[in-house]
């Protein structure tokens, strides 16, 4: 087996061309074995978008064992090695990646990442959370994508926010009746005022789906447990603190969207 994935490895650091290494970076995928992750993660900041989505894929599928690898890429300075691995944490729904897709999603300046985002915000693990700070975590969710489906000038972004309010009424307790009026007032604005068809369409879509799942009675669903320790939710809850604090001085100096365009201009300038 270590033979097998060496050789894989090799493949991709081997291949000479686009296409040898779309394949090269697709079959390590496929072997879905977390030694292939420095691998794969290095792929992401290639000239080669085919082979970056290969990546993603095979990272989302690896799940949880990718995730801090990720976590450190978006450290770095190459900002398409970032927004495949903010893709790649999107698709994966670790709780770690909470704070940076509720940052990317209202302010990043690239609209494919800004969706994958939004997306993943819906789709985030929640029974993994532990109670006291699902309640912080899922509100934090659901103001980021408020703010989206009201703001994002893209309609495909707006579409993704439809898409992530969709699955997080369905994963908050029914007890919260405010939140989950406050997403279907959203879906009603949407569906009546959206510029785009199609976002238009997709809330109507997105109210259908609510009301079904709500009115009926699902079969109890024994969840995987969740592999994060006592700091890792530690690092979660103070991550969201510094985000709330960070929101109060943009709120304080104005329109959110102001940090969009200093991130563009800053992921810009450190390319150079």
């Amino acid at each position: 087996m270590a033979d097998h994935l060496s050789s894989l490895i090799r493949a991709v650091e081997a291949a000479d061309s686009s296409s040898r290494l779309l394949e090269a970076v697709q079959n390590l995928a496929a072997a879905r074995q977390a030694g292939a992750i420095p691998t794969l993660i290095a792929a992401l900041s290639y000239n080669n978008p085919g082979a970056a989505v290969a990546a993603v894929d095979g990272l989302i599928l690896l799940g949880e064992p990718a995730v801090p690898a990720l976590l450190e890429q978006l450290d770095r300075h190459n900002y398409t090695a970032r927004a495949w691995a903010i893709r790649a944490l999107a698709g994966i729904g670790d709780p770690r990646g909470l704070v940076t897709l509720l940052g990317v999603a209202t302010a990043d300046f690239a609209l494919s990442v800004r969706r994958a985002a939004a997306r993943g915000l819906g789709m985030m693990k929640w029974h993994w959370f532990p109670e006291d700070l699902l309640e912080i975590a899922q509100e934090e969710a659901l103001e980021a994508l408020l703010f989206v489906a009201q703001q994002d000038d893209e309609w495909v972004v707006r579409y993704s926010a439809v898409v992530g309010l969709q699955a997080l009424a369905n994963a908050i307790a029914p007890s919260y009746t405010e939140w989950r009026s406050q997403i279907q007032a959203q879906l009603e604005q949407m569906l009546n005022n959206d510029s785009s068809w199609a976002v238009r369409a997709r809330a109507g879509m997105a109210q259908q789906q609510i009301h079904t799942e709500t009115a009926k009675q699902s079969p109890e669903i024994i969840e995987q447990p969740s592999p994060l320790s006592a700091t890792d939710w530690q690092m979660i809850l103070d991550k969201l603190y510094e985000r709330k604090g960070q929101e109060r001085l943009l709120l304080a100096e104005g329109d959110p969207r102001r940090y969009r365009e200093l991130a563009g201009s800053i992921a810009h300038h450190t390319e150079e």
